[in-house]
């Protein structure tokens, strides 16, 4: 599958339904040697994968879960003409990696660049493996000598890796890319933060740099969405945790036209709405809704909820 394919496209593949029988020859024909261009041998018995690969232009995604498997790209695979820079992460377990002489292994939660225009193997163990594929141009055009940086594990903890897994749980999805210039600015963002990852090692700070910008801002959106039924959250906890000041935490909800005290009101209330118009939630008391949802108030929740609603509580749910 191509980077310079025009729309987005996802495959999903799977051995599920298959005679055990056939799994590994169509898996070998069908996602080795038809999607990843790659010999694939397996470790262990009996043989189960699934896989999803999306693909738009200059960006690739796979997530791979099954057996036991080891990767090869030789001088054949190499012939379809893919310079793509990979980035690998596998998890939970260890995985073994070899290219240009080297022969690597990545802990888990680690990544690591390979290149996709050179001979390669990727011996992956049970679990999860993660692959993003880019061109090369656009990471040549953001770091320089980026074939040196290829074969260097990277760690789960460098702040770049860590602000592109984040920013890949929201920004890669098919709503998110359907509009082009949305989707041109996702893959810039990604290509940035890829390119920092293999690139950078040092603390981003608080960078101006639009890709790290738009990824810390879904990394705290993302965190909020998780936590704001916490009654101590706060602007002060939500930084600490992403490793940014306050003052900084705050530009990045201003600059999406909303504050961090409206965000989160508007996550308790519309939990709140929800648990009132729910027939499971008729009986439990409006004061402990209000708690759960995350406010200590209970007439500060009235209150914020009649402007956001145009009833009371209590309204809302005997309207209903």
């Amino acid at each position: 599958m191509s980077t310079d394919a025009a729309e987005f496209v996802s495959h999903r593949f799977s051995t599920r339904e298959l005679p055990q029988r056939m799994r590994l020859p169509l898996w070998r024909e069908d996602f080795g040697r038809g999607i990843v261009h790659a010999d694939i041998e397996p470790l262990s018995s009996p043989f189960q994968a699934a896989a999803t690969l999306q693909a738009i232009r200059g960006l690739r995604r796979l997530a791979l879960k099954g057996s036991s498997m080891r990767f090869k790209r030789v001088q054949a695979s190499i012939a379809d003409g893919d310079d793509s820079i990979g980035l690998i992460v596998c998890s939970p377990s260890r995985s073994q990696l070899s290219q240009r002489g080297q022969d690597i292994t990545l802990r888990a939660g680690d990544a690591i660049a390979i290149l996709h225009s050179e001979p390669a193997t990727v011996t992956y163990v049970d679990g999860l493996l993660f692959g993003l594929a880019v061109p090369r141009d656009a990471i040549a055009q953001r770091v320089a000598n980026v074939e040196s940086l290829s074969m260097r594990p990277i760690s789960q903890r460098a702040e770049a890796l860590r602000l592109l897994m984040a920013y890949l749980k929201s920004a890669f999805n098919e709503s998110a890319l359907a509009a082009p210039k949305l989707r041109d600015a996702v893959v810039a963002h990604i290509h940035d933060l890829v390119a920092l990852a293999i690139g950078e090692f040092a603390p981003l700070g608080e960078s101006g740099a639009s890709a790290v910008v738009a990824a810390r801002h879904r990394a705290v959106l993302d965190y909020i969405a998780a936590h704001f039924h916490e009654p101590g959250l706060n602007v002060e906890v939500v930084a600490r945790c992403q490793g940014i000041s306050p003052r900084y935490l705050q530009r990045l909800m201003e600059s999406s036209g909303s504050s961090f005290t409206r965000h989160v009101n508007e996550l308790r209330l519309q939990r709140a709405l929800k648990l009132l118009t729910e027939a499971r939630a008729s009986a439990q008391l409006i004061s402990d809704i209000a708690l759960e949802v995350g406010f200590s108030d209970v007439s500060h929740f009235n209150r914020l909820f009649r402007a956001r609603f145009g009833d009371s509580p209590r309204g809302v749910r005997y309207a209903g």
